[in-house]
Parts: C-alpha cells; sequence; structure tokens
C-alpha cells in the first residue's frame, strides 16, 4: 500500500517524526520536491509505502501539516516517484557498466 501527500516546504520539518515512529518509521518513506518530479504546485510530495497499518500510522502524524493526494493526483505523483528512481537505477547501472 502507498500514499501520497503535499507538504508545504515551511511544513516539512514535520516528516521527521514519521522516521521516529516506530511503525510508520519500518515503511518506506521518500520526499522529494514536487517541482523536481516535475508535478505542478509548491512545496514536496512525501510517499510512504508499506504496510496498511504503517500508512495509516502516517496519515496520523501528518494529518495537520500535509495533505493525502487521492485518486488521479496520488496515481501521477506515484508514477513520477518511481519513473524518477527508475531512472536513477538505470543511470547507475550506466555508471558501473551495467
Amino acid at each position: 500500500m502507498y500514499r501520497v501527500y503535499r507538504i508545504a516546504t515551511a511544513q516539512l520539518p514535520a516528516v521527521d517524526p514519521l522516521y521516529q515512529d516506530n511503525l510508520a518509521g519500518r515503511q518506506s518513506i521518500t520526499v522529494r520536491e514536487a517541482r523536481s518530479l516535475g508535478l505542478g504546485g509548491e512545496g514536496s510530495l512525501v510517499l510512504v509505502e508499506g504496510s496498511d497499518e504503517g500508512v495509516a500510522r502516517a496519515d496520523a502524524l501528518l494529518k495537520d501539516t500535509a495533505k493525502a493526494l487521492a485518486g488521479a493526483e496520488a496515481e501521477e505523483a506515484y508514477r513520477a516517484f518511481r519513473s524518477q528512481d527508475l531512472d536513477a537505477a538505470s543511470g547507475l547501472g550506466f555508471v558501473f557498466g551495467g
């Protein structure tokens, strides 16, 4: 399961408790500027991937500072995260002769 959140730059410190929480901290957490993903708008996007319980805990921790994306907007953001990861992996393979 995954969830993508949009958070204002000034609110980015609110993401830190995710890493420190016993349950949420065991999920995969990725933070990127929205513009670096080719998506419009200000601020950053936070991708949390993991168990249903872990994502629910992230919801609780971010409820006052970030907006959970839904529907097509969430899917577009998720694809942008994955695309950037694949681009980085293929570039690394090129560096090491893969």
